[in-house]
């Protein structure tokens, strides 16, 4: 009896040792990247890459396909940009046909492990006229409140990715959307009162703003920004400006001031910036400029284009 219980003891072990081994082999790990590895995340333009990098920080590779100094409305993904895109685990829209070519892409990406997620889906709420079409209204992001949804949109989709950092990406969003309420708090505070309502801007990328502060925009051009209004529409906008009073036109970084600039000198104004923040220039760069700061920078303009106290 004790010499059977002996020859089958190292069996016994050697057994073990080899389930042991095959559960570790093809048992698979969580959807959670492997050790050392990135999410790597290609976004369609600027405040999408700054959210999704306050977001996963240190987790996540996110890389802007808009080159700096673009207008995102008119930009064609190159085929290096494609290439890129193919190659990462998500990809990050704004939508409301911001992204001319975003319906293209999630055609040519069919069966590809690349998770798509258009942040700005069920917030585009607003439209515009133009060429007797509809047109939706992207610019969701310059208003605070709407930009904490998006936030979320994309918090989820990494936590979705990667379910191991969870509370990682967690404590970066909360600590994002702290920062975007302490600036919803700063517009309201800042333009609470004013004595005057009324924007006129290049082009109409502030309805969302306009709509969340109680003011008034009226675009010289539409929806994007290289649209190019008609005489009349200027006239228009010239006689508004002139009826209301209004000191000053804005105009934006990205694209030529000439619009803004006419329009002022028609009606005796100034100009100064709103910057839709469609993406940074080199300068702002290299300054450490980003979505926060610049937003900060918008408000303290409208304080003295609308005459805050």
């Amino acid at each position: 009896m004790s010499i059977k219980r002996f020859t089958l003891f190292p069996i016994g072990i050697l057994f073990i040792i080899l389930v042991g081994w095959t559960l570790q082999t093809h048992i698979k790990p969580t959807q959670s990247p492997q050790p050392g590895n990135k999410i790597r995340a290609t976004v369609s333009f600027y405040p999408l890459f700054f959210f999704a990098s306050q977001i996963g920080g240190d987790k996540i590779e996110a890389i802007n396909i808009t080159p700096s100094g673009a207008e995102p409305h008119d930009y064609e993904p190159t085929a290096q940009d494609v290439a890129q895109i193919e190659r990462s685990d998500v990809l990050i829209l704004n939508g409301g046909q911001l992204e001319s070519w975003g319906d293209k892409i999630k055609e040519n990406l069919g069966g590809k492990k690349v998770m798509v997620v258009t942040a700005a889906e069920g917030l585009t709420t607003q439209e515009m006229e133009e060429e007797g079409k509809k047109i939706q209204d992207p610019h969701v992001w310059l208003d605070p409140v709407l930009a904490k949804k998006e936030v979320e949109v994309i918090a989820q989709t990494f936590i979705k990715k990667d379910s191991i950092n969870k509370a990682y990406y967690e404590q970066n969003t909360k600590q994002l959307q702290e920062k975007l309420d302490a600036l919803d708090a700063q517009f309201r505070q800042g333009l609470q009162n004013c004595l005057q309502k009324n924007i006129v801007t290049s082009h109409a990328a502030f309805g969302y703003v306009a709509s969340r502060y109680n003011l008034k925009q009226v675009p010289i051009a539409g929806l994007s920004p290289d649209s190019e209004p008609s005489p009349q529409q200027l006239a228009e906008v010239a006689r508004f400006a002139k009826t209301n009073n209004v000191k000053y036109i804005f105009f934006e970084t990205l694209v030529s001031p000439r619009l803004a600039q006419t329009i002022a000198k028609e009606v005796g104004a100034k100009t100064l910036v709103f910057n839709p923040l469609e993406g940074l220039t080199k300068e702002q760069k290299d300054a450490g400029k980003d979505y926060l700061s610049i937003q900060k920078e918008n408000l303290d303009n409208l304080k003295v284009a609308l005459e805050c106290k």
